[in-house]
């Protein structure tokens, strides 16, 4: 008996020592280190391009529309034959036209269904494509120099796509 109560304390005393330690002790160090100033900058300092990042103005690239509603990630429920996605599908259809200047059968497929989180920063190279001469009129930067920019971010293996947060770093540089 004494040598179960033994290891009985024993174990107790660990427990509540690693729960102060990873419970309070750890949480509050991260809290700390995390509030102190000049460590991070904005997001964007932060060398990722696994992240969409939208950026406002005609200068730049387009992800894809987000399923969820800025800061959350998160898909909607919806599907083909919800009345309500095709209505927003089809006006998402004309906005991009209009705003890219092509016909609404030019508009891709990625442009207008919703990325689940809203956090991919990949579109298709026919959404880039048809973003060029809007990005190039804006930016100033000539047509062709921004078509290489979107070469020049267009990767893949199975499926080709263009990072379109690595594309408007690339548009900001040149």
């Amino acid at each position: 008996m004494n040598n179960f109560l033994k290891q009985s304390w024993a174990g107790l005393r660990i427990l509540l020592a690693l729960t102060v330690i990873l419970g309070v002790a750890y949480p509050a160090v991260v809290w700390g280190v995390s509030r102190i100033p000049g460590l991070h900058g904005n997001a964007e300092a932060a060398d990722t391009t696994l992240v969409a990042v939208v950026r406002e103005g005609d200068k730049y690239f387009v992800p894809r529309p987000s399923a969820a509603t800025l800061p959350a990630s998160g898909g909607s429920n919806k599907s083909e034959i919800n009345e309500d996605y095709t209505k927003v599908v089809d006006e998402r259809r004309t906005a991009i036209a209009q705003r890219e200047g092509v016909s609404e059968d030019q508009v891709p497929q990625d442009a207008i269904t919703a990325s689940a989180s809203g956090l991919d920063p990949d579109i298709s190279p026919a959404y880039a494509e048809i973003q060029v001469f809007r990005v190039a009129r804006a930016s100033g930067l000539p047509v062709e120099k921004v078509k290489e920019l979107v070469a020049a971010n267009t990767h893949g293996t199975f499926t080709t796509t263009v990072n379109v947060t690595a594309l408007n770093r690339a548009i900001d540089a040149a």
